[in-house]
C-alpha cells in the first residue's frame, strides 16, 4: 500500500530509485582525473514527481527547478547551477499531473521554506509552461521568495537571466 503524501505523489515502496537520499555528506566517487567531470548531485531523487518538500536536503535551500532538457544541453550544468544547491527536474510538454508540480512547488516555499528559487529552461516556447508553474506556486504560497529564471539556448550558452 502507498502513502500518500501532503503535496500530491506517493511514497515509493520497493523501487530504490525513489527513495530520498541525502547526499550532501557522502564520499565523493572517483569520476576520472577532471575536476569539471565531478558530480554537484546532492540528493535523490531529482524528479519533481518523486521528490518531497520535506526532504532535509530542501529545507532553506536555494532549489533550482530545470527543464529536463537543459542539463544536457548546457555543458557545464552541474558547476554552474546545482553546485551547493537542491534541484527539481520536469518537463513541462511530456510530463503528466502537472497540478501535482504547482503543489510540490508550493510545498517547497512553504514547508520548506527555500531561500531562492532558479529555474532553468531551454529556448523553445514548451518550456515556458515550467516557468509559469513556478509563479503559480510562488503567487499561491503565503510565504514569498525570489524566483531566477534562466534561459539556454539549444546549442548550449545562455541566452537569458534575470529575476522573476
Amino acid at each position: 500500500m502507498k502513502k500518500e503524501h501532503k503535496h500530491g505523489g506517493h511514497e515509493p515502496c520497493g523501487c530504490p530509485g525513489g527513495r530520498t537520499m541525502d547526499l550532501r555528506g557522502g564520499a565523493e566517487e572517483d569520476c576520472g582525473d577532471s575536476p569539471a567531470a565531478r558530480s554537484q548531485l546532492r540528493q535523490w531523487p531529482v524528479q519533481l514527481h518523486l521528490a518531497s518538500p520535506m526532504a532535509p536536503y530542501f529545507q532553506k535551500a536555494d532549489v533550482v527547478v530545470a527543464a529536463d532538457c537543459t542539463a544536457f544541453a548546457y555543458g557545464n550544468f552541474h558547476n554552474d547551477f546545482i553546485k551547493g544547491k537542491a534541484i527539481v527536474i520536469a518537463c513541462p510538454k511530456l510530463d503528466d499531473g502537472q497540478e501535482l508540480y504547482v503543489e510540490k512547488l508550493q510545498g517547497l516555499i512553504e514547508d520548506a521554506k527555500v531561500n531562492t528559487l532558479t529555474v532553468v529552461t531551454m529556448e523553445v516556447p514548451c518550456c515556458g509552461g515550467l516557468l509559469a508553474m513556478v509563479k503559480q506556486a510562488a503567487a499561491a504560497a503565503k510565504r514569498k521568495v525570489p524566483v531566477k529564471h534562466v534561459v539556454i539556448g539549444i546549442q548550449g550558452g545562455i541566452k537569458s537571466e534575470e529575476w522573476a
